[in-house]
């Protein structure tokens, strides 16, 4: 049986939900709950019903989905997925939504990734190890982001996993490139970090739109 960890008890979990083959069969059923955030995190069924908070979250996901999105259609390098794509990989246990998820073109070719059609209509899992993710931290998924999908996206075979923290001042984003027995932090050079995927170098910057709200710059080169 798996622990369960849940932060709103407005979520029906079902009985039984012992292996990620139960998992993927609740969620695509009509059961599942849509207006969730649910994963499941190597035998722990993650649950998270918080708001989304507008400017450390929201906006930040935002700025990527434009920048690496705009990057990756104009020179059609692959897919890039925003937020509500479930990613499966079966080595690592693992059932996630991130933030931002990007897909090679070899890897779509090779298989080393998957589109996973749904029951009904189209195509609702993306399985096996991308190219790249992306999480931003929220108050919620402080532990979730930073502990353990570091390591289960390290155990999943995923090239790059972009971490971003922008809940204080001091903005933290990270390029994490996988190792042997782990992540590691990518060097950062006047604030620009290399991505070996991208073959670009990237800064991520805040400064304020007219009405004093943060406002975020992805800067590549």
């Amino acid at each position: 049986m798996s622990m369960i960890v849940v932060y709103d008890d407005a979520v029906h979990i079902p009985d039984g939900i012992g292996n990620l083959a139960d998992f993927r069969h609740w969620m695509r059923s009509d059961e599942f709950p849509e207006a969730a955030r649910i994963c499941y995190l190597s035998g722990q069924v993650w649950v998270d019903m918080s708001k989304e908070q507008i400017f450390t979250h929201n906006q930040v996901k935002q700025e990527f989905n434009l920048v690496i999105g705009g990057l990756v259609k104009a020179e059609r390098l692959g897919r890039y997925f925003p937020d509500g794509l479930y990613v499966t990989n079966d080595l690592a246990n693992l059932a996630s939504q991130p933030d931002g998820t990007f897909v090679s073109r070899q890897s779509l070719k090779s298989g080393r990734v998957r589109l996973v059609e749904g029951e009904k209509e189209g195509y609702l899992e993306l399985a096996g190890s991308p190219d790249m993710v992306l999480e931003v931290v929220s108050a919620s998924s402080v532990e979730k982001d930073t502990e353990t999908l570091r390591d289960l996206y390290w155990r999943a075979g995923i090239t790059e996993y972009w971490l971003v923290d922008a809940r204080t001042d001091r903005l933290a984003f990270t390029i994490l490139r996988h190792a042997a027995g782990g992540y590691a932090a990518a060097r950062k050079q006047g604030g620009w970090i290399k991505s070996g995927v991208f073959d670009r170098r990237f800064r991520l910057t805040c400064g304020t739109d007219d009405a004093g709200n943060p406002e975020y710059g992805l800067s590549m080169r």
